[in-house]
């Protein structure tokens, strides 16, 4: 199961132990996530362009 996250799911940036921003892709739509911890805390969203649609990296090819 790990091995398969790991495919579905790429991080880019991960900065600190105790805290960090990372921006998560979806390697299979190509949407971005950016989940940011602080110790014990930490929260995820959807990133979204100025009109409310979620941001796409177009920069790779994905699964369709």
């Amino acid at each position: 199961m790990e091995n398969e996250e790991k495919k579905r799911f790429l991080t880019s940036k991960a900065v600190g132990t105790l805290r960090s921003i990372r921006v998560i892709t979806d390697t299979k739509t190509g949407v971005q996530y950016l989940f940011v911890n602080n110790g014990y805390a930490g929260g995820l969203t959807l990133l979204v362009d100025k009109d409310g649609k979620p941001l796409i990296d177009k920069s790779k090819r994905y699964e369709k």
